[in-house]
């Protein structure tokens, strides 16, 4: 059964689907499932990187929700922790780099990160990862779009 990818960019409801982390220690981008090569991140449009079209807007989320799930059917608990990361420090970006760690989410729970509704503060998704204690575990993930 092949596995559906969603390009819900106007949501208001748009998942991700499940970010496994194959190597620990190598953060995994959340959107890595529905734009495998982050064309449309805006940190890397340059000539070379851009999707024609161009799209619209930046791809941006009022709240994303991360449930440390594992890989087998979505519905297992994870090994170990899940780390949500949040690009951009000067460090290794990974779990070990506490300068951009947002939480580390235990096995089998769920993470809201949520901006007030209606706020302008909203999130980038192409922004945040997941790394893993463990390798082939995983973080069910979703985007709620204002």
């Amino acid at each position: 059964m092949a596995l559906s990818v969603r390009k819900d960019f106007n949501g208001p409801i748009w998942p991700l689907g499940l970010i496994v982390v194959a190597a620990p220690g190598t953060p995994v981008n959340i959107m890595s499932l529905v734009d495998p090569g982050l064309a449309d991140d805006p940190n890397n449009l340059s000539p070379g990187s851009l999707r024609s079209p161009l799209p619209e807007y930046a791809v941006r989320a009022q709240q994303i929700i991360f449930q440390g799930v594992k890989a087998a059917g979505g519905t297992g608990n994870n090994t170990g922790n899940i780390y949500i990361m949040r690009r951009g420090g000067t460090g290794s970006n990974n779990r070990t780099d506490y300068g951009t760690m947002v939480l580390a989410l235990g096995a089998g729970l769920t993470f809201f990160l949520a901006s007030a509704p209606m706020n302008r503060n909203v999130f980038s998704p192409y922004d945040y990862a997941i790394d893993a204690d463990n390798a082939g575990d995983s973080c069910l993930v979703s985007l709620i779009i204002q």
